[in-house]
């Protein structure tokens, strides 16, 4: 099947020379570099985005945390059970997030 691409000058260049570097044709550099799972700008950018959502409920979650610890220093209570379970699954969902993105399993 044919695919045209349409690049710069620059971009040509570029790829010829790494082409040349890995001893492969521009085609075979094109296909092996999209099809060899190596992230693209687009995907750091949808990471970095997820990396901000798991940093905003983070923060969240440590607000909560902070806000408990002081219930709990001042009356001895931690408050209302349902907030409790509510910052406790916040938690989760947050390691749930980090598991998920790095791999880890616990």
């Amino acid at each position: 099947m044919f695919q045209q691409v349409t690049l710069t000058e620059p971009e040509r260049e570029q790829l010829r020379e790494r082409a040349a570097e890995l001893g492969v044709s521009v085609p075979r550099l094109l296909v092996e570099s999209a099809l060899s799972g190596v992230e693209t700008p687009s995907d750091r950018r949808e990471m970095i985005a997820e990396l901000f959502e798991v940093r905003r409920l983070l923060a969240t979650v440590a607000n909560n945390v902070n806000q408990l610890a002081k219930m709990a220093n001042i009356s001895g209570e931690t408050g209302s059970r349902d907030r409790l379970n509510a910052t406790l699954s916040d938690v989760d969902e947050v390691l749930a997030a980090l598991r998920s993105w790095t791999g880890a399993r616990r």
